[in-house]
Formats: structure tokens, C-alpha cells, sequence
């Protein structure tokens, strides 16, 4: 059940040798916040590649954004797909002057420059979200990849848009404490949707990557892998034999 897509991607190789700035090359207290352009500009011109979120608003927008509700980001209590793109305007991210940004405003700045892995975030339903993204990427020229914990994601990506890179995300979810039910989380923990979603990477929380059905991925089935988030160089170095690609954050890796 665990095993994932047999037949490599040649595209997946490409992913190789770039270190992936998580939510861009950010700080939230600074002009340059997660998911801004201001990060993602930061991002490329420091020759990272980038990891992003993205999820749909009210009426239909694919946005970059993390969380599903504001609170965090912007201090109010909305959830983004309670509000159009044009209520989401009136806010600003953490310290910044920056607003929510669109998908192919991030696109258009980042026209391909560095690899791009993205995040699919949605909670039921993974047509809309799929359907739009896939829309606006078919004029994409640069290198991307898709990647989401939700396995309707990789799934729709596989029977639509097989030559895309796609990636299963997961975590131990109870050391986690996330909220959830508890099967599904160790369905998800264990990857035994991989027979379904035949990812063509794993991108796992790296500390757990000791984790058995991680290990045979990795090891069994030789399947790319994907760390997140590294937050240092030491954490780095300590995970260099476990991925092949890492996501950090709040450090610049050597």
C-alpha cells in the first residue's frame, strides 16, 4: 500500500541541487513577510527555490496563503474562503505593507527563474482548487512541482496531469497534536495512500524521518524525498543522508 510511483519522472531530477525557501526567503517582522512578494523576490534573487501555499478565496481565486483563517497573518477573524480577493486586499500581512498575493502575480515574478513546489490547501473538494491552478500553470514555462498532505489532491493531479511532479505530504500527526481524526492521521502518517496517489516524492517532517514506512519508501523504492522545514545548518547537515531536497526556513543554508 505504501509503495509509490515506480516509473521516475525525469522531470523530478531537476528538483536537485536547489535548497527551497519555506513561504519564501521571509521574516515576519520585517517588510518581507511568509508568502509575500516581497519574500518570494527575495527568494530568487538569492537563488532559492521556493515553497508556497496555495488556496482558493470566495469567489475563486487562487491566493497565496498558508492558514486557512487570518487570524494569524492579518489579526482578524475571517477565513480566507469567506472573502473575495477584493475584502482580502484590505489586509496586510503580519508587519508588513504587503497584501495576500494572487497565483500569478507569484508566477509572473518568479517567470521561472527558480523551481517553485507547491502546496495544494483545501479541505474537501480538490477539483477547484486543481482545476484553476491547473489552468493558470498551463502557460507556466518555469519548473514546478505540486505537493499536498490531502491525497484527492495527488489523485486529481495523477488522472489529469500525470507528467506533473507530484509529492504526498505528512508528519506524525498525534506527536503533532493536530486536530483530526485519528485513522485518518495514521493512514497519512504511514502513507498507505501512496498505492492510490503513486507519488513521485514524499516530503516528510524530517523529524520523524526515522519513521518505517518513510524509511521504505526511501530506502525500498528509492523514491525522491523532500524535508521540511530544516531551521538551521546544523539541522541540515543531520538530514543530508535522509532527503534529497529541504525546505528551511529562518537560516540561509550553505
Amino acid at each position: 500500500m505504501i509503495m509509490p510511483e515506480l516509473k521516475v519522472n525525469p522531470k523530478s531530477s531537476k528538483f536537485d541541487g536547489w535548497f527551497y525557501a519555506h513561504r519564501g526567503l521571509h521574516d515576519n517582522h520585517t517588510k518581507a513577510p511568509e508568502n509575500s512578494l516581497s519574500a518570494f523576490s527575495l527568494a530568487v534573487d538569492n537563488r532559492y527555490g521556493i515553497e508556497l501555499d496555495v488556496q482558493l478565496t470566495k469567489d475563486g481565486v487562487p491566493v497565496i496563503f498558508h492558514d486557512y483563517n487570518l487570524a494569524r497573518a492579518c489579526q482578524v477573524k475571517y477565513k480566507v474562503s469567506e472573502l473575495t480577493l477584493e475584502e482580502l486586499g484590505k489586509f496586510r500581512l503580519f508587519e508588513s505593507q504587503e497584501r495576500i498575493p494572487t497565483f500569478e502575480q507569484v508566477l509572473s515574478l518568479v517567470d521561472g527563474k527558480v523551481p517553485l513546489i507547491i502546496e495544494l490547501k483545501f479541505l474537501w473538494g480538490a477539483a477547484p482548487l486543481c482545476e484553476k491552478v491547473s489552468k493558470i500553470l498551463q502557460n507556466y514555462q518555469g519548473l514546478y512541482c505540486i505537493e499536498s498532505f490531502h491525497p484527492f489532491g495527488l489523485i486529481w493531479y495523477k488522472k489529469h496531469y500525470p507528467e506533473v511532479v507530484r509529492g504526498q505530504l505528512s508528519t506524525d500527526f498525534a506527536k503533532e497534536k493536530m486536530e483530526g481524526s485519528r485513522v485518518q492521521y495514521f493512514i497519512l502518517k504511514h502513507l498507505l495512500t501512496n498505492f492510490l496517489t503513486r507519488p513521485n516524492f514524499i516530503a516528510y517532517q524530517h523529524n520523524y524521518r526515522k519513521g518505517l514506512s518513510f524509511t521504505l519508501c526511501r530506502k525500498l523504492y528509492r523514491i525522491k524525498t523532500a524535508a521540511w522545514t530544516i531551521q538551521s545548518q546544523m539541522e541540515l547537515e543531520e538530514n543530508k543522508g535522509f532527503f534529497d531536497w529541504f525546505i528551511f526556513e529562518n537560516f540561509r543554508p550553505k
